[in-house]
């Protein structure tokens, strides 16, 4: 049976926040709408932002630490780990709490060891449809197994596994067929977050709109596409800021300004959803935000760039005296275009369907467009895995050379023919279109005019299909486009986070470009039980070799972040793997 939140439970919500006048309130945006709350349903990073502000992972991030260091979070300590490497034992801490919610009838719930065997079953199981699905499901003991007795119906959590149980209530224990090293990292990001079974049986489908967990904040309202806010969850555990930062003096100064204060600080988080940079940077410059990006357009206006050094640049002397923060990194990401591998028109694996994909890639020139449309602010990118992050390879070549006359003569060479209407047909003589899917806002249709361009230096037709985010995610997972561009941010710092965007088993979730290569995934199943090192980096060099030469994706850039802080925050760093940091920071106006 669903429950609805009634008016009495609204009333509770307002009886818990902070009286107004002392009320600190933290106001930023989304540049893109999210999909909802429920971490085993979405995997986009609006979404994920907000998850991570709700509900508890058993580890975390150090927030200073450079490079990331994996930390407790609701454990007594880091895991205890098997000689063979193969099973995990983790203590939770006592009296961590779930955040009041009519499903749990009145009474404090405590967080135990049970919600994250169901949490972790729960990615597996079939009605879920989790994007995360192949996180644990082949890798835990006995779990592959229940999932198959499932069939297309719902898992049966009550089925005790091997793999994944309680030694007591606050003992949790896993165990794994194969070694999972990035193991840490996975269950310190926003993928396995602790929710209370009661709770999900109570929304049922409608569980994206009432996420409940121990995290420090929980949802007060929801505007789907338009707003989102945050308050305090009154049953937070009592912890306090202690960082123990290094020779950076920026850490240093954070360290002065957080240490013994209450974690979080901010009674409030106001989220709004603002398509186009525009608008968000003039609610910047007003103090209405507290937080921003710069705007492609006026990154020179801003910044004070190194022409020989793209990695170097600061803010220009009138944003420094108003005391504006800067916080800038190469992203721990990869841009790229991904072809829809099951297409009729660009997918497949047959000679004609990869000289259309290299011809396509050929034709785009990616160098303009870090000059044009991103001011300098990105890198090409050569590799699936990038820079910063562990398994890159600096070394290899793997995007496309801008090259249009070569891309023609591809084209011609595999019987795409030009008609009379000036635009090549199929081999086969049948209209050649690619549909490409895009967003609605400015800075898309900027980057349409550069596609625009690069179809027609081959003579082909593209038809751009215009639509929301988080609808592109739908298509995306369905499998339903041609082209589109799209973007990955690392949750970890470890190629397996990367090389597993191309693996056939997540077609459907994370493998966008729905590509399904036999040698591919050879390679992948035995890279990632490898740790770090020579031998995990040779099989990477493999399988970008491979996709290199079956271009499921047209390689794009890695950003430079430019994070902007008013004078006003405290805390401020910008994290390469947390989706937001809010509850890091304090705001003293």
């Amino acid at each position: 049976m669903r429950l609805k939140k009634t008016l009495a439970m609204a009333m509770m919500l307002g009886s818990l926040l902070p009286a107004a006048h002392a009320e600190k309130v933290l106001h930023v945006a989304f540049s893109a709408p999210e999909t909802g709350f429920d971490p085993a349903k979405v995997s986009d990073v609006y979404s994920a932002a907000v998850i991570e502000h709700i509900y508890d992972p058993l580890l975390t991030f150090d927030y200073l630490a450079r490079p990331v260091k994996v930390i407790p979070n609701v454990t007594t300590g880091m895991p205890t780990v098997s000689a063979d490497g193969l099973t995990y034992t983790f203590h939770l801490k006592k009296g961590i709490y779930f955040a009041p919610d009519p499903a749990f009838k009145g009474k404090k719930r405590e967080l135990i060891a049970a919600d994250y065997v169901y949490t972790i079953k729960r990615l597996s199981d079939p009605t879920v449809a989790s994007p995360l699905s192949d996180t644990f499901t082949n890798k835990l003991v006995g779990l592959a197994d229940l999932v198959k007795k499932a069939g297309k119906g719902k898992l049966d959590y009550d089925t005790p596994i091997e793999g994944v149980k309680t030694l007591d209530r606050y003992t949790l224990q896993l165990k794994f067929k194969q070694p999972f090293p990035s193991l840490p990292y996975v269950l310190a990001g926003s993928w396995v977050e602790a929710q209370a079974r009661e709770v999900i049986d109570a929304y049922g489908d409608n569980s994206n709109a009432h996420p409940v967990g121990t995290g420090p904040y929980m949802l007060a309202e929801w505007k789907p596409g338009n707003h989102i806010t945050l308050v305090r969850n009154p049953n937070f555990r009592q912890e306090t800021f202690h960082y123990q930062p290094g020779a950076d003096a920026k850490d240093q100064k954070i360290a002065r300004e957080m240490d013994g204060k209450r974690f979080p600080q901010i009674d409030r988080i106001d989220i709004s959803v603002i398509d186009e940079e525009q608008p968000t940077w003039l609610a910047f410059k007003s103090g209405e935000l507290d937080l921003s990006g710069i705007p492609q357009p006026l990154v020179k206006q801003v910044l004070r760039l190194d022409p020989t050094n793209p990695f170097r640049a600061e803010l220009k002397a009138e944003f420094r005296q108003q005391g504006i923060q800067l916080g800038r990194e190469l992203d721990e990401e990869v841009t790229f275009y991904a072809f829809n591998m099951q297409d009729p028109v660009v997918g497949g694996f047959s000679k004609d369907k990869i000289a259309l994909r290299r011809a396509i890639a050929m034709a785009f020139n990616t160098q303009e467009t870090i000059r044009d449309i991103r001011r300098g602010q990105a890198v090409q990118a050569n590799y699936i895995i990038p820079p910063n992050v562990a398994g890159h390879n600096p070394n290899f070549r793997a995007a496309a050379p801008f090259n249009p006359a070569l891309a023609n003569a591809l084209l011609d060479q595999f019987g795409y023919k030009v008609g009379a209407d000036g635009y090549r047909a199929l081999p086969n003589g049948k209209p050649l279109v690619v549909d490409y899917v895009t967003g609605p806002t400015a800075i898309d249709k900027q980057w349409n005019e550069y596609w625009q361009k690069a179809f027609d230096r081959i003579k082909v037709k593209v038809n751009f299909r215009v639509m929301q985010w988080n609808e592109q995610a739908k298509q995306l997972m369905a499998c339903s486009f041609g082209l589109v561009g799209d973007a990955w941010i690392a949750d970890y710092p470890d190629g397996d986070n990367f090389a597993a965007l191309l693996y056939g088993g997540n077609v459907g979730n994370t493998n966008h470009a729905c590509y399904r290569s036999a040698r591919y995934d050879k390679l992948y199943e035995q890279s990632r039980v490898l740790p770090d090192g020579p031998e995990r980096n040779r099989l990477y060099d493999q399988m970008n070799k491979i996709v290199a030469g079956d271009t499921p994706w047209i390689y794009g850039e890695s950003r430079f972040t430019n994070a902007l802080a008013q004078p006003w925050v405290r805390g401020f760093k910008k994290h390469p793997n947390f989706n937001a940091i809010w509850r890091f920071l304090d705001v003293q106006k």
